[in-house]
C-alpha cells in the first residue's frame, strides 16, 4: 500500500465522523432515502479495512516483485519522467487496468468470491469504502502488469492506484445527490457508485470504473441511478453476520461447497470461473440472465450475487 494512503487515514475517519454527524441530522428532518450508519455495520467494515491493510503490507512486495519483472521486459518506455503526457497516460492505463480487475472480480465467481465483502454491507456510507476484501491484495497484481510492461515502475503503479483510491472513498456516500451532468458523463460519481452497491436486478454489475466512467459507457456495463428505482444495498442473499472472518470467507466457503458436490470437472470449472450464480442445472441465475428475464426465480442457496 502507498504511504500516501496511510497518510490519508486520519482524514478518512474524520470525514467518517462528519458524514456521520450530518447523516443523523438528515434523518431525524425525515430525508428520503438516507440510510446513515450502524455501530455494528460500521465497526465491522473498520475492521476489514484494518485487515486489508495489515494483509497488503505483505503482498505488496509479491505485486512489485511482479511489476519489477514486468518492467525489466517492458515493450515500450512511456514511464519516462520527462515526457509530460508520461503521467496522464499513467493515469488513464491505471484506471483501465482497475475496470478490468474490479468487472473481472464481478463476472468470474472464483475472484467474486475474493472480492464480494465489499458488498456485504446493506448500508452505503463512507465507513462502506474502508470495507475492503482480504484476498483481492492475491488476486489483482496480475492486472496491472501492463502497465510494467509499457514502462511504469513498481512505484509509479503504486502512486497511481494510491490516487484512484484515494478518489474512491468519497463517493460511498448518499450525501451527495448528483455533481453537473459533464462530470457525471465523464467521472465515476456517487450516483454512479451507488447503482454499483444495488441489489436491484437492474443494477448488477454495473458500474466498474474507478476514477472515469466513460469505460463503463465504452464497454457497456453503464447503468443510471434512477429516481423511480431507488438503489437498495447489500447482497441478493443478504448474509446476517457482523463477524469480520465470517464476512470475508463465506462466499470462499460457499464456492468450496459447489466444487465438492460437482458431479464432473466441468461443472467445478463452472462454479470456479462462470459468473456468479450460474449452475449446471439451471436452477440459479447470473445477473446477465436475470435482467434478460431468463430466470425470475431467486438465485440458488450457494451464490452471492455482487450488488452492482
Amino acid at each position: 500500500m502507498s504511504n500516501l494512503l496511510l497518510y490519508s487515514i486520519p482524514g478518512f475517519l474524520a470525514l467518517l465522523l462528519l458524514e456521520a454527524a450530518w447523516t443523523r441530522r438528515l434523518r431525524r428532518e425525515g430525508t428520503r432515502g438516507v440510510l446513515g450508519y450502524e455501530r455494528r455495520d460500521t465497526l465491522a467494515s473498520l475492521s476489514l479495512g484494518v485487515g486489508n491493510v495489515l494483509i497488503s503490507a505483505g503482498t505488496t512486495l509479491g505485486a512489485v516483485a511482479l511489476w519489477g519483472w514486468g518492467y525489466e521486459h517492458r515493450v515500450l518506455n512511456l514511464g519516462d519522467g520527462a515526457a509530460w503526457w508520461s503521467w496522464p497516460v499513467l493515469f488513464v492505463g491505471e484506471d483501465l487496468c482497475y475496470y478490468w480487475f474490479h468487472r473481472a472480480h464481478h463476472e468470474v465467481r472464483l475472484l467474486w468470491a475474493a472480492h464480494v465483502n465489499h458488498h456485504s454491507s446493506r448500508y452505503f456510507n463512507l465507513s462502506t469504502a474502508l470495507r475492503q476484501p482480504w484476498l483481492t491484495p492475491f488476486t489483482g497484481p496480475l492486472f496491472w502488469l501492463p502497465l510494467a510492461l509499457v514502462g511504469y515502475s513498481p512505484a509509479l503503479i503504486l502512486t497511481a492506484q494510491a490516487v484512484s483510491l484515494l478518489y474512491q472513498f468519497w463517493i460511498h456516500t448518499e450525501v451527495v445527490r448528483r455533481l453537473p451532468r459533464p462530470l457525471e458523463w465523464v467521472l465515476n460519481t456517487p450516483s454512479h457508485h451507488r447503482v454499483h452497491h444495488g441489489k436491484n436486478v437492474r443494477y448488477l454489475d454495473r458500474n466498474h470504473g474507478g476514477v472515469l466512467i466513460v469505460w463503463d459507457r465504452l464497454f457497456a456495463t453503464f447503468a443510471a441511478e434512477e429516481e423511480q428505482e431507488p438503489v437498495r444495498y447489500g447482497l441478493t442473499q443478504d448474509i446476517h453476520t457482523h463477524h469480520p472472518l465470517a464476512i470475508a470467507s463465506h462466499e470462499v466457503a460457499a464456492v468450496a461447497r459447489d466444487v465438492r458436490r460437482a458431479t464432473t470437472v466441468r461443472h467445478a470449472l463452472g462454479y470456479l470461473f462462470a459468473p456468479p450464480g450460474w449452475s449446471p442445472d439451471g436452477t440459479s441465475a447470473t445477473a446477465s440472465q436475470l435482467r434478460a428475464g431468463l430466470k425470475p426465480a431467486p438465485l440458488g442457496d450457494s451464490e452471492d450475487r455482487p450488488v452492482g
